[in-house]
């Protein structure tokens, strides 16, 4: 039998994995809103075809276990498939049972970063101030979601990035094809981008992929900056 592996070197592998892919698409589609299942298979395979390759549903959209399941089933192979709005330790449990690889929070609940840290899962917890940032970073956790990030906007991070380079934020809320270079040369370390990309349910897959693509050429020439 193999001997076992420290708690550090066990439960890196993962986290460090999803962490690098998040970083290296640099996109995170964010699902939100009441969508039937044909709906999100038809935005996943958008998506894939843009690409952006990582993808968020979030837990108060309805049916949001099943389309996480569906999600990593079909597009598993291709895509990144996570839980958004995760801020409970059962919320947490339910997503990652569901198949979902990494999870968002909007906000900092260190019961959930600690379950995360144990099951080797990415878990990117919603910050704003130093404070929250220090504390969330302190707690173990990869990324961090700057939210809402429009009420600071690029010139927030920079200054929060001053004395908290080491610190890595993907912001979200706001972000948009005309600003995803200025959050780039700020340093984010990637996007959060929900109704600018994922409009509703009555949105055509060619819009989706032309707002996509928009993202993807404003990101690009600055991904892995930070």
């Amino acid at each position: 039998m193999p001997p076992l592996l420290a708690m550090s070197e066990r439960t890196d592998s993962r986290i460090d994995e999803l962490t690098r892919r998040v970083q290296d698409d640099g996109i995170i589609a964010i699902v939100r809103g009441d969508f039937p299942e044909h709906r999100v298979i038809e935005i996943a395979d958008a998506l894939l075809a843009a690409p952006v390759l990582v993808m968020e549903v979030t837990m108060n959209t309805p049916g949001a276990l099943e389309l996480i399941q569906m999600l990593r089933a079909r597009f598993g192979q291709n895509m990144n498939i996570g839980a958004g709005t995760v801020r409970t330790v059962e919320q947490f449990d339910a997503a990652v049972n569901a198949g979902a690889q990494f999870t968002v929070a909007p906000g900092l609940n260190p019961a959930v970063a600690a379950q995360a840290r144990n099951a080797d899962i990415l878990h990117i917890p919603g910050v704003f101030t130093a404070t929250e940032a220090e504390a969330a970073h302190a707690g173990g956790s990869r990324l961090l979601k700057l939210f809402p990030a429009d009420l600071g906007g690029p010139a927030y991070l920079k200054a929060l990035r001053a004395p908290l380079d080491d610190i890595k934020f993907v912001p979200t809320g706001g972000i948009s094809p005309q600003n995803a270079a200025a959050w780039a040369d700020a340093g984010a370390a990637a996007l959060g981008v929900g109704s600018s990309l994922v409009t509703g349910p009555d949105q055509s897959m060619a819009d989706l992929i032309k707002r996509a693509r928009a993202l993807r050429q404003a990101w690009q020439p600055k991904t892995g900056s930070p």
